[in-house]
């Protein structure tokens, strides 16, 4: 009768201790840190002085004693230093094995999707197993602490179904971020003799760490990828663009990059309203991401552009995959719309370019002179940055019309790249030159709406005073060069000052009066084939009695070649239309030219100049 009162005394005090430790307990331990049972509680409460559970060093059966303090402290760098997830689980199973002598560490990472446990086991030896556990085992232990949130002891590892390895002890514990089990860490252990208050707070940390690498993954990724197409954004497409071209020039290979554009979007959009743009723009992408290599990057480039990155590809190969998208796209039908038809450029590095800005301008330039192409037998133009000229007049106009869009996001100015191209390239012939300085005279007088075709008309009038004082051939085309250039410092003057429609202050006055030098210092000096015309474009300001500019010259002292471009300027200002005034009458502007014979011009070239005006155009 006593033997059966002290083993019912037995069994209700085993109760009771089962029903005080957190472990054994069935009662859900609470694991949002955001609660009052949070980690700062825990933390707070790992010195409450409780069998098996306190901050100071405890000897554990083995008698070797665990300090804690060392323990997080040893934690904390791992999580500091560790590189990735494989390395930081590898140290974190090192820590434990050699501070708690665990014999292994389990991470359990949920997968939403395939609705399981996978989990990543180290030993202590080094050896690693993988394992899944599905949801619905719900009688396996880590199921279970999964699902209740609640730490749980085992006394084998059985239920890992792991073969070849050692059995022992187990101690599961959930991993809990913002009150979401985001999985399971299991530690090998012979015996539970440890800081449950302090493994917890680990786990939680461990957990919201996960959590918060994932998010951070997610944020990274959503930040590249646009939400319409689902192709990389403009940012991400740059990012893989600039790890494609350092490796093509490590492995000095070629890199092509496909630009697309849908045609008459804005019209699309307009009279079909934007969700009807969108889907145009979606079924580009989608075709485009069918008909890619999987070595191949696409994106959004701009609202309606799609632009591909093709690593290790020549112009020729790009021109066919670029064909064949085309194609397809020619085969799809939009309700309202038709046949979605795009404008095709493209640019390869390093044959146009090394710059990774100056590849995409090209690639865009090349889209633009093909949407000005249109199509031939229903296909798109496909044109390359190596297939026109430069100084073509649409290709021109392209580069300006880039620039001056995307001047402000990549700092590259039209002007100074006009410049920089135009002392850059291969004289071929003296047609070739004249055909550059025409059209770097028509962009730089793009500049000035009231000086429109002022450059060409002053070389025709100049060419023509030249003629008629009997000057030999080849002066003649020297003078016809250089009046056509005779602006050209107008590059590096504000746009503020060349459109101000009225009279210019003193300061500004001075900084238009430098383009002459600007012209012949930055434009023509570095430029071998051009460095005779600098007495044109420099001089072609200064006066008779030394009253002009920049050097204030006198009589003989200014070149004849300036003196004739001088005369021929001035006579196109006075008969042009400004601002302030209308132009004025042939008669009328001879008359002034008179007047300032001997003073600003020089008398006997203003006298051949007044005969031979009316026979000139005096379109403007």
């Amino acid at each position: 009768m006593e033997k059966s009162k002290v083993e019912k005394n037995k069994t209700t005090s085993s109760k009771k201790a089962l029903s005080s430790n957190p472990i054994l307990s069935s009662k859900p331990v609470a694991a949002n840190p955001f609660t009052t049972d949070s980690i700062v509680a825990k933390i707070n409460n790992f010195n409450t002085h409780r069998t098996n559970n306190r901050m100071f060093p405890i000897k554990n059966t083995a008698g070797k004693i665990v300090d804690y303090t060392e323990l997080l402290g040893e934690m904390n760098v791992n999580f500091k230093k560790s590189k990735d997830l494989h390395e930081l689980f590898n140290k974190i199973n090192d820590t434990f094995n050699e501070k708690m002598d665990s014999s292994f560490t389990a991470f359990g990472l949920y997968h939403e999707k395939s609705k399981c446990i996978n989990l990543r086991l180290y030993t202590k030896r080094g050896e690693t197993y993988s394992s899944k556990i599905l949801l619905s085992e719900t009688s396996n232990p880590v199921i279970r602490c999964f699902k209740e949130k609640t730490p749980i002891t085992q006394r084998n590892t059985e239920f890992l179904e792991i073969p070849y390895m050692h059995n022992s002890g187990a101690f599961i514990l959930p991993m809990i971020s913002v009150n979401e089990c985001i999985g399971v860490i299991i530690l090998g252990k012979e015996n539970f003799d440890m800081n449950v208050n302090l493994l917890e707070f680990f786990t939680d940390f461990l957990a919201m760490y996960l959590h918060n690498a994932e998010l951070l993954e997610r944020t990274s990724k959503y930040a590249n990828t646009d939400t319409l197409t689902l192709l990389n954004n403009h940012r991400g497409f740059q990012e893989i663009l600039s790890a494609e071209i350092q490796k093509a020039e490590e492995n000095k290979t070629s890199l092509s990059v496909v630009m697309l554009d849908v045609n008459n979007i804005s019209k699309i959009n307009r009279e079909l309203g934007h969700a009807k743009g969108d889907e145009v723009i979606k079924l580009l992408a989608e075709k485009v991401k069918q008909n890619i290599r999987p070595s191949d990057s696409a994106g959004r480039y701009g609202g309606d552009e799609i632009a591909i990155i093709m690593p290790n590809t020549s112009t020729s190969e790009a021109k066919y995959l670029a064909e064949y998208i085309t194609y397809c796209l020619s085969c799809c039908f939009v309700d309202d719309v038709g046949p979605v038809k795009v404008s095709v450029g493209i640019s390869t590095y390093p044959e146009c370019t090394k710059d990774q800005e100056k590849l995409l301008i090209l690639a865009e330039q090349a889209m633009y002179i093909s949407q000005a192409k249109g199509y031939k037998e229903g296909m798109s133009a496909i044109i390359s940055s190596s297939d026109y000229n430069f100084w073509d007049d649409v290709a021109l106009n392209s580069f300006a019309e880039i620039l001056a869009k995307r001047h402000a996001q990549i700092g590259i100015n039209f002007e100074d790249e006009l410049v920089h191209t135009f002392n850059n390239e291969q004289i071929k012939s003296k047609n070739h030159l004249m055909e550059m300085a025409t059209s770097l005279a028509g962009a730089i007088d793009a500049k000035d709406p009231y000086t429109k075709d002022h450059s060409a008309s002053v070389s025709r009038y100049s060419e023509a005073l030249a003629r008629a004082i009997n000057l030999p051939e080849e002066e003649v085309e020297r003078i016809k060069l250089g009046a056509l250039l005779h602006d050209v410092g107008k590059i590096g003057i504000p746009e503020s000052i060349l459109k101000k429609p009225d009279k210019l202050k003193n300061d500004e006055w001075e900084i238009m009066k430098q383009h002459p030098t600007i012209g012949a210092e930055k434009v023509l000096k570095p430029n071998e084939a051009l460095r005779d015309l600098i007495p044109i474009v420099k001089y072609h300001h200064e006066h008779i009695d030394g009253t002009g500019y920049p050097e204030k010259l006198k009589g003989e002292k200014i070149p004849l070649s300036a003196k004739i471009v001088s005369v021929a300027d001035a006579y196109h200002a006075l008969i042009s239309d400004r601002p302030y005034r209308k132009g004025m009458t042939v008669e009328k502007a001879c008359e002034i030219l008179k007047m300032g014979a001997g003073s600003q011009w020089d008398s006997d070239l203003v006298r051949h100049f007044i005969s031979i005006a009316p026979s000139l155009s005096t379109s403007v």
